[in-house]
């Protein structure tokens, strides 16, 4: 195995849990701080900040320290495109039954 392969499978490790995907979506409107995403997520803001750290430490998105809030923003809206992708997956078996 290559590290390239182990590095895309470290990204679409991060992205394999349904908070983080919404996350991921919702920095994809807008930038958000951890108190915005907490009420969006509707989870306590330890679990926020976890999955924040794991889609942080893939590269996906970003921090930058305003006054004494953390904004995070998506770095890779590309990430989205496997959204669709997936959905279309989806279609297909559906279409197949």
């Amino acid at each position: 195995m290559t590290d390239r392969y182990n590095y895309m499978a470290s990204v679409m490790k991060a992205l394999a849990h349904p908070t983080r995907l919404f996350i991921v979506e919702k920095l994809n409107e807008q930038t958000c701080n951890v108190s915005e995403l907490t009420r969006m997520v509707k989870a306590d803001i330890s679990t926020v900040s976890k999955h924040l750290t794991i889609l942080k430490q893939a590269g996906i998105i970003a921090a930058e320290k305003l006054n004494n809030q953390m904004i995070y923003r998506l770095l890779c809206p590309c990430v989205l495109d496997m959204y669709q992708c997936v959905i279309k997956i989806k279609d297909t078996e559906e279409k197949n039954d």
